[in-house]
């Protein structure tokens, strides 16, 4: 068998692809297992890697090569599990060996995909391989250890290990995503979409790749290049930013920002100057190749008071020159200019420079005949007062219209109310004339935009038709100035789509009663106005004291109106400031600037284009960094200051693109895009630490996530009183209303998207507005939205929850096993010393817990999260599941598709239904055990119960704990492969499963 130049069958493992996450961290341990006629081998182990590359090869003994195409090798992917000495399974193939090349072809790679093992087995995946004879290979043997160093035990107990892996499958396979059965629809509906990748890794011969229509190599260089499994492009990064201008910068108010130098230039009026009529006059700014121009004013009154902000850096000339010009003319009426080296510099908290009168000079030079110009030039920073209203010299192409959305702004939320209607009921109310019917009576409350509309009032014994009751509360969000009216009409439905208007009730909201406890206001009863109609055209309003309704209206300001998710909320105060508390100290943040920013627009002349602007939300301020035009690595240096009454609050910020600064892009008008976003939970940061880091910002597109730059800031908490900070940690998270009288999750849901158009309507009126677009991006309004890539992500999030748990359950059942005989021992001895001292358990595990905190102080997060592509599943999601993400509500994709994702749907459905079945069924095992559903069972039970009573009684507790955990961690020798006594009869309990349809 070993004789040299005898052929051997040669399996090269080249590499795997997306295969499926079994550690409960999202990510597997990948090995590969060939075997081939009673020989078996594998490869080594890949930790932490869903993509591995092997390029092994392995080697088997043929007895024939004239017999092997009627031979197959079977080919398993496991997943290594090292806590517990087992392994998952991760799919298998197996080929036929008429795959199998000859020696001296030129053999390429195959790409297998990955079956299942049983019909409950849930894999995805491929993998490459290479299968040929050779008799120059020689078969590797390594004395009972696999290519891991790992003992290769073909028996039974490692049987028992693989089926392991599957205990947790229920689970697992609920959030399949039916790979194979959607390429297969999507092949189907329409072949045109499956494009042929080209993946290239280096030197190697080329093979065929998924879907037939591109390649790849199947050996040789780093790997396919197609298999990536993420890298450092979306990780935090900590920068150095030279903060505040260095030591000599006495100026503290801005010390989380790089010093940027600006020359101001304030032009505030002119006199004494001689023009003909009643012309406009400007002034015009000249320095270098800047030239700008004031607003026009006209000529007797001459009055501009602008500012205009030059960056240092972009200075390429000594003097600046101001003119005074007419409009739409060249030839200036006057010239003053000032030599750069000359101006002074100015920085806080100094006063304002005052403006000086300045006599102006002609085209010859005199400065006899010219009048005087009002003006004040000073170099400063961004720290200066005059940097918010100053035109800046980078906005230069910025057209007129554009100019106000490129300033810096502060926006505050308006202050929202929960408006609370009661309505009780009804009296006299009059019918028409022409009724048929018994009448369906409900009341419709409107308030600005929202509409919501009471139950159908149904007669009683003691309540007639024209004396509804309907003793229901509704809920509205209003918000300050109240601006709005209430108005509450009794409909009578005489049709599936019409309604007849029975009699109204207009209230303004400013009249309303305020209440900022749960001590209900006083009802009140006001009279309906009854509409009547003539012919469908003339309409007269006729005021009945008969037609009346019972109301209670509030204000509530005990409740915090819920505007953003409760899980990345910035502020969790009451409405009222009464109930406001003080606060535990200031967030500051600088916004220093961006990096590496993708173009998202085109502009003629210039290609591929930027204008950013950065949104920051925390609490009811929000802040609005200035746009810098035309810019891929914007340098804001912005900081801004909030108040803090809660650590366990986030702030978000929002980088955007300008879509009003150019005309020529076609959307002066238009949504400003999304870059992306980043998030800081505030109890994440310590005390008085200055954090700086580079963010990255990540967006999801229907292509695929895709880095959009970085966003550099610097972050820093600080409070006065660590006492209070921490006595929040024991206080209610929302305000007491929200609990003493809590709201439904629907209506919590419904309030929360009103509260959003509320906002959002209030920004959108500012000026330069916030758009809608913004709003609802830094308020996160999707949220909500069914996307099959939130719920893996969501899974896999449990599942990282519940790995703890299963480590746990992992160690003792590797103590039970006796593999390490003393381990095992100390373990019983420990159990026997907590169960006949049960004192010192609840000791034991306090003690336990701080000293695991104490040991992992060390060890501890010192940067401040960021979004995490490998933890909202991005990294991995498929084309499908992005489309339908991204697709709109109610859908707009075509019936096949729609049907496809209903049927993979009903598929993911189905499994829950199962499980939901199972545990139903166990739960009904337990019922059964007094239900006399099965009489001999249940007269087992209460027979049992009773003998186990009485030994109970005579046995003290601790000795039962004691017995039953000797009992259980007895060596596998003493133990029966059958089940327990006690899990057989659990089992054989009748359920309801069999009454079912």
């Amino acid at each position: 068998m070993n004789a040299a130049g005898k052929e051997k069958l040669v399996v090269e493992v080249v590499a795997a692809h997306n295969l499926m996450p079994k550690d409960g961290e999202g990510s597997s341990s990948p090995f590969v297992e060939i075997e081939f006629e009673n020989q078996r081998q594998r490869t080594q182990v890949k930790y932490k890697d869903l993509n591995p590359v092997w390029n092994e090869k392995l080697v088997f003994h043929i007895n024939s090569a004239a017999d092997l195409p009627y031979r197959t090798i079977e080919a398993n992917v496991f997943n290594e599990r090292r806590s517990s000495n087992s392994r998952n399974f991760l799919g298998k193939i197996r080929v036929s060996g008429s795959n199998v090349g000859r020696e001296g072809e030129e053999v390429a790679a195959q790409l297998f995909s990955l079956d299942k093992r049983s019909l409950f087995s849930h894999v995805r995946g491929e993998i490459s391989l290479k299968l040929y004879l050779s008799s120059r290979e020689e078969v590797v043997m390594n004395n009972g250890k696999n290519n891991s160093g790992f003992l290769m035990k073909k028996s039974k107990k490692q049987g028992v290990n693989n089926n392991g892996g599957n205990h947790h499958l229920g689970v697992e396979h609920l959030v399949g995503n039916l790979q194979n059965q959607q390429i297969l629809k999507q092949g189907e509906q329409n072949p045109g979409d499956i494009k042929p990748v080209v993946i290239t890794t280096g030197p190697g011969p080329m093979i065929p790749a998924a879907g037939g229509g591109g390649i790849m190599r199947g050996s040789g260089g780093g790997g396919l290049g197609v298999f990536s499994t993420g890298s450092t492009e979306f990780s935090l990064k900590e920068t150095s930013p030279h903060l505040g201008g260095g030591p000599s910068n006495k100026d503290s108010t801005y010390d989380l920002v790089e010093q940027m130098q600006y020359l101001y230039i304030r032009v505030v009026k002119a006199r004494d100057i001689s023009v003909f009529g009643g012309s406009e006059l400007v002034a015009e700014v000249k320095l270098g190749n800047y030239r700008v121009i004031t607003k026009r004013v006209i000529s007797n009154s001459p009055h501009w008071d602008q500012v205009f902000a030059f960056s240092k850096d972009c200075i390429q000339s000594s003097i600046v020159e101001i003119f005074v010009k007419e409009k739409d003319k060249d030839d200036h009426l006057g010239r003053v200019w000032f030599d750069l080296n000359e101006v002074p510099k100015r920085a806080p908290p100094d006063s304002q420079l005052a403006p000086q009168w300045y006599r102006m000079e002609d085209k010859k030079g005199d400065k006899s005949k010219v009048g005087e110009v009002m003006v004040s030039i000073w170099f400063g920073t961004q720290a200066d007062e005059a940097f918010a209203e100053a035109w800046h010299s980078k906005a230069a192409n910025v057209h007129f219209d554009g100019l106000g959305s490129i300033k810096s702004k502060v926006y505050l939320s308006p202050k929202l109310w929960y408006l609370r209607v009661s309505i009780i009921e009804a009296q006299d109310i009059v019918f028409g004339s022409t009724m048929v019917k018994y009448p369906e009576l409900s009341a419709k409350i409107q308030v600005g935009n929202q509409v919501l509309r009471t139950r159908i009032a149904s007669a009683t014994s003691n309540r007639t038709f024209s004396n509804p009751l309907w003793n229901e509360d509704l809920v509205f969000v209003v918000a300050e100035p109240f601006e709005d009216y209430l108005l509450v009409s009794i409909e009578d439905r005489v049709a599936p789509n019409r309604e007849d208007v029975l009699g109204r009730m207009l209230l303004p909201v400013a009249s309303i009663e305020r209440r900022l406890d749960d001590k209900p206001v006083n009802s009140r009863w006001y009279n309906l106005d009854i509409h009547q109609f003539n012919n469908g055209s003339d309409t007269k309003s006729v005021t009945r004291f008969g037609s009346r309704i019972h109301v209670r209206v509030s204000l509530d300001g005990g409740y915090h109106v819920l505007d953003e998710s409760t899980l990345y909320s910035s502020d969790l105060r009451p409405t009222a400031k009464q109930l406001w508390k003080p606060n535990i100290g200031v967030l500051e943040m600088g916004i220093l600037g961006a990096s590496n920013l993708m173009p998202m627009k085109v502009k003629e002349g210039k290609g591929g284009a930027t204008d950013a602007y950065c949104v920051a939300k925390y609490g009811q301020k929000w802040v609005r960094t200035r746009t810098v035009v035309d810019s891929l690595a914007p340098k804001w240096n912005e900081q801004y200051t909030w108040e803090v009454f809660d650590p366990c609050t986030v702030i978000t910020i929002g980088v955007f693109d300008n879509s009003r600064v150019d005309k020529s892009t076609n959307n002066a008008n238009g949504r400003d895009s999304r870059i992306g976003k980043v998030r800081i939970r505030l109890s994440t940061l310590e005390s008085d630490r200055v954090y700086t880091h580079s963010y990255p910002l990540v967006m999801l597109h229907a292509s695929g996530v895709k880095k959009m730059g970085e966003l550099h800031l610097a972050v820093r908490f600080s409070c006065a009183n660590m006492i209070n900070v921490l006595h929040s940690y024991a206080m209610p998270l929302l305000p007491k209303m929200n609990y003493v009288q809590p709201l439904s999750v629907n209506q919590l849901d419904n309030l929360r998207y009103q509260a959003m158009n509320v906002v959002a309507a209030r920004l959108n009126r500012s000026e330069p507005p916030l758009g809608r677009e913004v709003v609802e991006y830094m308020l996160d309004h999707d949220s909500h939205m069914w996307s099959m890539r939130k719920s893996k992500a969501n899974f896999f999030r449990l599942m990282n929850v519940l790995s703890s748990v299963i480590a746990i359950g992992r160690f003792v059942e590797a103590i039970r096993s006796w593999h390490k005989p003393v381990y095992s021992t100390l373990f019983v001895i420990c159990f026997i010393i907590l169960v006949l001292v049960p004192e010192i358990i609840i000791p034991f595990v306090l003690v336990f817990m701080a000293l695991v905190g104490i040991w992992r102080f060390k060890s501890r997060p010192r940067y401040p999260p960021h979004m995490d592509t490998r933890l909202s599943y991005a990294e991995g999601v498929y084309p499908d599941e992005l489309d339908e993400e991204f697709d709109s509500f109610p859908t707009s994709r075509s019936a096949e598709i729609v049907r496809m994702r209903y049927d993979r749907l009903r598929s993911v459905a189905g499994r829950i239904q199962t499980v939901i079945g199972d545990m139903a069924t166990q739960g009904e095992r337990f019922q059964a055990l007094l239900s006399w559903r099965d009489p001999r069972a249940t007269f087992l039970f209460v027979i049992l119960s009773l003998v186990a009573a009485f030994g109970f009684y005579l046995v003290p507790i601790r000795w039962v704990i004691a017995l039953w955990g000797l009992y259980f961690l007895r060596p596998p020798r003493f133990r029966s492969k059958l089940p327990s006594k006690v899990v057989t009869f659990f089992k054989r309990l009748p359920t309801k499963a069999d009454s079912m349809l």
